[in-house]
């Protein structure tokens, strides 16, 4: 299975991307299993955590096809390569560079790149985004996703990142959000993987209450 078709199937499942800053080799197996248990099924470490591609490594043997894991924070198109070697599937990026776009759909791998405006939304389609992260979700309500949406491609996931509580979800759902990139309030260096566990099935009975 490709990386993108890996993508849908998974996001279409749980379309929460956990993002680990800060995790360390030793303790990712065991927050990426609290995780995948939780339900959430797609994982980035960002590269400026303590040897990120030796955790992203690690996360890919564990957990095979049940979750897509990838790296966040991809600044060059040189660290493309190396998170695709690592065994990564995901590059999420926190703006719109146009080649490290194109090397990640080169490498056959998703391209998930962050954007605030649409200009820059526009920018990263055109260069070929699999979806498009609307960061930082601090300085964009609900009314500013609903006022993109109206414009943005809707095959296009648009994932909110930041900031995002349990509590935050569904006022953006309801206006065209696809997802949610989860950072502190899911993961921090030192939680522990039990706590991970129960921020996980907050966020993922967040869902299912909307769902329903």
């Amino acid at each position: 299975m490709t990386s993108t078709a890996n993508f849908t199937r998974l996001f279409a499942r749980c379309p929460l991307v956990a993002i680990l800053r800060g995790v360390r080799p030793e303790e990712v197996e065991g927050v990426g299993s609290a995780l995948v248990e939780a339900g959430i099924c797609i994982i980035e470490v960002p590269l400026n955590s303590p040897e990120p591609l030796e955790s992203i490594a690690r996360l890919a043997r564990l957990v095979g096809d049940e979750a897509l894991v990838g790296a966040g924070t991809v600044l060059e198109r040189a660290d493309v390569l190396r998170v695709a070697e690592a065994g990564g599937q995901i590059v999420v990026s926190p703006g719109t560079d146009p080649e490290v776009i194109t090397a990640t759909r080169a490498a056959g791998l998703v391209s998930a790149p962050g954007y605030f405006t649409p200009s820059e939304a526009f920018a990263a389609i055109r260069a070929g985004a699999n979806a498009i992260k609307l960061f930082p979700a601090e300085a964009a309500s609900p009314a500013v996703v609903k006022a993109q949406r109206a414009v943005l491609p809707k095959d296009v996931p648009l994932i909110v990142v930041g900031g995002i509580t349990p509590e935050k979800t569904a006022d953006y759902l309801a206006v065209g959000a696809d997802g949610f990139g989860l950072g502190g309030a899911l993961y921090k260096p030192g939680t522990t993987p039990a706590e991970v566990a129960a921020s996980a099935r907050a966020f993922v009975a967040a869902l299912g209450e909307r769902a329903a």
